[in-house]
């Protein structure tokens, strides 16, 4: 359950059989009827005027260790709405949280993702999608919004990374990334640089630390970690890094010391971790350093987006004092002009713990969502149509236009270091020849 970001004391959510009864913040006790998604979702949120005819899902993780991190996104959402009056244009848009974890492992779930976007393409109330942040969870929920009636469902992703569901590339499968759109016309849009970017970036920030030997490890079945991994080794061949081997970790397994031991047999400077924390990463943090010092000592500690959240310091603690992690685009604390305003009125609201650095990344999928269904004239296939055209001037993440492929551009990246918080180190625009040796294209 989302807390309420806006206030609005004539609003009263009731949901009865299919239809949402919403009491509107104008205080003329208008009704609205809304039909939400029969998924693992939360109440509609409506705090504006009017009736509102349309809905904007998200689809994020909200169990298990990411439950902050996607509260957060979501509080940003409903901020962005709230900003805009809960309109686009002419058309009255109301808001609804979805979840894709599963409590008995706190990971998204690849059936759960394709029952949710079942529901979503079948919803005739639904306008847009922001998600998801699993890029996974994605691969499976593109294609079914892709054919979703009125000309496929938008799709905004704050959070997606993997390269190879909107760039081909020798690290993407032969039909990847046109199997995600069987129409033959793209429905996703992401707001977040892909890993071929972040991980240039990483490997461009390790290189200037003078880090010459890294050795890789990977979250086992998983592609998408694979996908980093390969990215990483690609960018760092191109500046001359030596790659001092390559291993999975079991995210089942009860200890890593003798993975450690065979890095450290290795002679690498650094290891990199590319998964998740909820793969068990906080006891491959504690066991790397028990058998190869501190993170800040003679073996650095590198890891990708998955591990950039707060919950990584809280739950390996002391351990993971100086790792570094890199993160697609800006941190919240080096966001400036509308994205610094918004920053403060979302941190006014998620209270005193850290902002997370997908929060605006959220806010500003809302912020480009909206204008899409306003041009788009509130149909499906005018959104995707416009969501094509975006152009943001000072948005919430800054400047930056969606290319064909659905990425942004220009595409910055940064590499915090853990202390208590995670903090800026460097932001880091890599280049464009780094970002294709990182994709392999």
């Amino acid at each position: 359950m989302l807390r309420r970001l806006v206030a609005a004391p004539l609003a009263v959510t009731v949901a009865l059989a299919g239809l949402v009864l919403v009491a509107c913040g104008s205080g003329d006790n208008k009704v609205t009827s809304v039909q939400a998604v029969d998924a693992d979702c939360g109440d509609v949120q409506y705090s504006g005027s009017g009736t509102a005819s349309k809905l904007i899902v998200s689809d994020l993780p909200l169990k298990g260790d990411s439950a902050e991190r996607s509260k957060q996104m979501n509080d940003a959402i409903v901020q962005e709405l709230a900003r805009k009056g809960w309109q686009a244009g002419s058309t009255q848009v109301a808001f609804q949280a979805c979840d894709d974890s599963l409590e008995s492992t706190g990971e998204w779930d690849e059936s759960l993702c394709r029952s949710n976007a079942d529901a979503y393409a079948s919803n005739p109330d639904v306008i847009g999608v922001i998600g998801t942040y699993n890029s996974g969870c994605a691969a499976v929920e593109i294609p079914i919004l892709n054919r979703a009636p009125g000309g496929g469902l938008a799709m905004v992703s704050p959070g997606n990374t993997l390269v190879c569901l909107t760039e081909p590339g020798s690290i993407c499968k032969p039909n990847e990334p046109d199997v995600y759109y069987p129409s033959g016309r793209r429905n996703y849009i992401r707001v977040v640089p892909n890993d071929a970017v972040q991980m240039a970036g990483l490997a461009t920030f390790a290189n200037e630390q003078g880090i010459r030997k890294t050795f890789v490890l990977v979250a086992a079945r998983d592609p998408t970690s694979k996908g980093q991994a390969d990215t990483f080794v690609g960018a760092a061949a191109k500046l001359g890094m030596q790659i001092a081997g390559t291993a999975e970790w079991d995210q089942r397994a009860k200890s890593y010391t003798e993975l450690m031991s065979q890095v450290k047999a290795s002679g690498a400077d650094s290891v990199l971790l590319a998964g998740l924390l909820e793969q068990n990463g906080a006891r491959i943090i504690k066991d790397k350093v028990s058998v190869l010092g501190p993170n800040d000592g003679a073996v650095k500690l590198l890891a990708p987006d998955g591990f950039a959240q707060q919950a990584t310091i809280e739950q390996a603690g002391p351990a993971s004092k100086g790792m570094f992690v890199s993160q697609p685009g800006k941190v919240p604390s080096s966001l400036t002009g509308a994205g610094s305003a918004f920053v403060k009125e979302v941190k006014a609201q998620v209270g005193g713990g850290p902002l997370e650095v997908f929060a605006p990344y959220a806010g500003q999928a809302a912020e480009v969502l909206i204008p899409a269904i306003q041009s788009g004239d509130g149909t499906r296939a005018g959104v995707i149509e416009s969501l094509f055209r975006t152009h943001v001037s000072d948005g919430i993440v800054g400047s930056f236009e969606i290319t064909p492929s659905g990425d942004p551009s220009p595409a910055p990246i940064s590499v915090s270091q853990a202390a208590e918080t995670f903090r800026l180190a460097k932001t880091i625009t890599p280049l464009p020849q780094l970002i294709a040796a990182a994709r392999g294209g």
